[in-house]
């Protein structure tokens, strides 16, 4: 029985530090805002001195000013994370405000630490997440003003606005600093470039495909 009782409280204590490691850890303090003059290299950012803390650090402005539209993907994201908003450092959240313009998409892409929850504000929007290998499972919804949809960690996701006019969501994460991959960024436009061999032969087209495809990234 005692040897049980030892078992399972080595199992417990095993399954709740993995949990800690999983996400960003508690604060241990009040607040720990964000110093980008510290050269201290931690996970995260170096506290700043208590002493030289203001307001300023826990305020942001601007997610009222619509952000500029005129790109290729007919989307901009304007964030709001610990580089703009250093009292974000060590809690564990930030949020972006996302426009559209019509038919504009936000690109499949990921974020490597950050589960987001995402409310529409105007517009319409089709939005989606593909699951893990090997279901590769595709999710999707239509959302309109005031819907929510959430895109789970790590998980490939997109929006793209199927309205007339222009649409405005925002999102919040789990991470003050989610993270974003872009899917067609990372594999066509890395620095240096993958393989064209690599890249043909997992996207099983030929090889002057990829030229192209790295050639627009």
């Amino acid at each position: 029985m005692a040897k049980n009782i030892v078992l399972l409280s080595s199992f417990a204590l095993f399954f709740f530090a993995f949990l800690a490691f999983a996400f960003e850890p508690s604060p241990l303090q009040d607040f720990c805002v964000a110093d980008p003059t510290s050269s201290a290299r931690v996970n995260g950012q170096a506290c700043k001195n208590v002493a030289s803390v203001g307001a300023n650090d826990f305020s942001f402005s601007g997610l009222h000013i619509p952000g500029n539209t005129s790109n290729p993907n007919g989307s901009r994201v304007t964030p709001v994370n610990v580089v703009q908003l250093p009292g974000l450092n060590t809690l564990g959240i930030s949020m972006v405000r996302i426009d559209y313009a019509p038919w504009g998409i936000n690109p499949p892409h990921t974020h490597p630490r950050a589960t987001e929850i995402l409310t529409l504000i105007e517009g319409s929007l089709e939005v989606g997440f593909v699951t893990s290998n090997p279901d590769n499972s595709f999710i999707t919804k239509t959302l309109h003003k005031g819907d929510v949809f959430v895109f789970p960690v790590g998980l490939v996701h997109f929006q793209r606005n199927v309205g007339t006019g222009n649409a405005v969501a925002i999102a919040a994460l789990s991470s003050q600093n989610p993270g974003v991959i872009t899917i067609a960024n990372a594999v066509f436009g890395s620095k240096p470039d993958i393989s064209s061999d690599i890249l043909a032969k997992a996207f099983q087209v030929d090889k002057s495909v990829v030229d192209q495809l790295q050639a627009k990234f």
